[in-house]
C-alpha cells in the first residue's frame, strides 16, 4: 500500500511544489541564477516536465 502511494504521489507532489515555485516567481522573482525576471517562470515549467517525466520513468522501472 505504501509503495503504491509513493509511486503515484511522488509526481503529484513534485508538480505541486514546482507550480508553487512558478507562482512565487510570477509574484516576486526568486533571484536564483536564470530566474531573475518574472517572465522566467517558463523555465520552471520545463524543469517540471523533465522532473515529472524522470519520476514517471523511474517509477515504471521499479
Amino acid at each position: 500500500m505504501a509503495a503504491l502511494l509513493v509511486k503515484g504521489g511522488m509526481t503529484k507532489l513534485l508538480a505541486l511544489v514546482i507550480v508553487g515555485f512558478m507562482l512565487i516567481q510570477i509574484i516576486k522573482p526568486l533571484g536564483w541564477p536564470g530566474l531573475k525576471r518574472r517572465g522566467d517562470f517558463w523555465k520552471l515549467a520545463l524543469l517540471a516536465m523533465a522532473a515529472i517525466s524522470l519520476a514517471a520513468v523511474l517509477g515504471h522501472l521499479a
